[in-house]
């Protein structure tokens, strides 16, 4: 156990936040005990009841704090193109999935009834459309709506897909990513006077699938 120290409720919240980050990525959430986070926290377990008041509250607290930074991180800016913009907000959640497959498969699987972290998800999907509706050439309001109904369809195909991906990877990493972009840029093609990306075969980084399930 770390020695002992004097933390403001604050530090000591953000201390729990870190430890609680790291063992739930490391482990399936059915391992992590909170017996093992107050010790790795270097205080007890009534205190960190003071906290939060059970696994499932600082888990939601651990994923809230992903989502928020991942958001945060997530660059949309009209200045760059589409395919840019999303292939880096692809890479950045991707990158987070494959780092912290126990608790994403957490949030989604083993605790797939929760109100709160299905309200943590839900929320980031909702902002991660509104931002992108502002990056979109839209003609008017009508079109915004239907682009909107793309894109809110679009999250849930992404999100479900990462999520097997993580149980059985059947194809590479940036597969996948190119999956999840050329599904959206082709359904929303329809609905824009211009082309969403014309420059979506020069950022294609990944091979053809075989249909044995190779690259090419």
């Amino acid at each position: 156990m770390p020695p002992r120290q004097r933390l403001t409720p604050a530090e000591r919240r953000t201390r729990l936040l870190a430890v609680g980050a790291r063992l739930f990525a490391a482990h399936p959430y059915a391992d992590v005990l909170m017996e093992e986070v107050a010790e790795e926290a270097g205080i007890s377990r009534a205190l960190l009841y003071r906290h939060f008041s059970s696994k499932q509250a600082l888990f939601a607290a651990v994923y809230q704090q992903a989502a928020d930074r991942l958001l945060a991180e997530t660059r949309l800016d009209s200045a760059h193109s589409l395919t840019e913009q999303l292939i880096q907000g692809m890479d950045l959640h991707l990158d987070y999935f494959v780092a912290n497959r126990h608790a994403v498969l957490a949030a989604n699987r083993v605790l797939a009834g929760d109100p709160v972290i299905q309200t943590i998800m839900a929320n980031e999907l909702d902002a991660l459309r509104e931002r992108l509706l502002t990056v979109l050439p839209l003609a008017d309001d009508s079109v915004r709506e239907a682009v909107s109904g793309v894109l809110k369809g679009w999250l849930v195909f992404v999100q479900v897909l990462c999520v097997d991906w993580l149980t059985r990877e059947t194809c590479t990493r940036d597969q996948l990513r190119d999956i999840c972009i050329g599904a959206v840029l082709g359904a929303l093609g329809p609905l824009l006077a211009e082309d969403p990306a014309p420059d979506r075969n020069h950022h294609r980084t990944s091979h053809p699938i075989r249909p044995d399930g190779h690259g090419v």
